[in-house]
């Protein structure tokens, strides 16, 4: 069975360029994004996600048309340009396109970052024959196609509940952050008058902890 070659293709018109050597190796990238808050009397700052960092995948591409057999030989740059050019603004999307780069278990949707061209090797009259180009793709996330795939109720990654007869914020608070006493941060979130009168079918929002009040800028955490 041939060894499945790199494809990248882009998303938007289906077009596919299939690199001539797979790259000997890669490597991907990814962190997150912690806010620190120091608590007096702790022996180490709280920590609260903020959010998670770009992803990104690198690899060097390498293409050669000196062993090709043909006493002609063709201008590398022929092949490097496909890649390359997926650097350049599409016309119909006002930005470089989306693309999907895929080799084996790897699926990465992403947008090509940067592509650095070493040429090595070149013909009597001067054409380069052989070439590495180092390529960064950035991941493209879809935010709202994020959001179904997670279950994110909204940007801030609150989420919302519906009431039903009987129910307590403290109740509630117990079920969304495992204590009861942090039901403040629901009745602030929703502007409740009196935390007690809850109405069967209500939607509540839950927001993330720690929690900032809009009128009064509270902090419940």
């Amino acid at each position: 069975m041939a060894l499945a070659k790199l494809q990248v293709t882009v998303e938007h018109t289906g077009e596919v360029i299939s690199v001539p050597f797979n790259p000997e190796e890669y490597t991907l990238n990814q962190d997150n994004s912690f806010a620190s808050q120091a608590v007096p009397g702790l022996s180490g700052p709280i920590l609260q996600f903020a959010n998670g960092n770009m992803q990104t995948l690198e690899m060097e591409l390498m293409f050669d048309t000196w062993d090709t057999g043909s006493p002609v030989k063709q201008d590398v740059r022929d092949l490097t340009g496909r890649v390359v050019r997926l650097l350049e603004i599409d016309k119909d999307l006002h930005a470089p396109p989306v693309l999907r780069v895929r080799w084996g278990s790897l699926d990465f949707r992403c947008v090509l970052a940067r592509a650095n061209q070493k040429y090595q090797m070149f013909a009597d009259d001067g054409r380069p024959v052989r070439a590495r180009v180092s390529v960064t793709f950035n991941r493209f996330i879809d935010p709202e196609r994020e959001a179904k795939e997670v279950g994110r109720q909204t940007a801030d990654f609150s989420k919302f509940h519906a009431v039903v007869d009987g129910e307590t914020l403290s109740g509630i608070s117990a079920r969304y952050y495992d204590d009861p006493r942090l039901w403040r941060a629901i009745a602030l979130a929703n502007a409740l008058g009196d935390p007690r009168a809850l109405a069967a079918g209500q939607a509540l929002r839950i927001p993330a902890l720690p929690f900032h009040s809009p009128e009064t800028g509270e902090v419940v955490s």
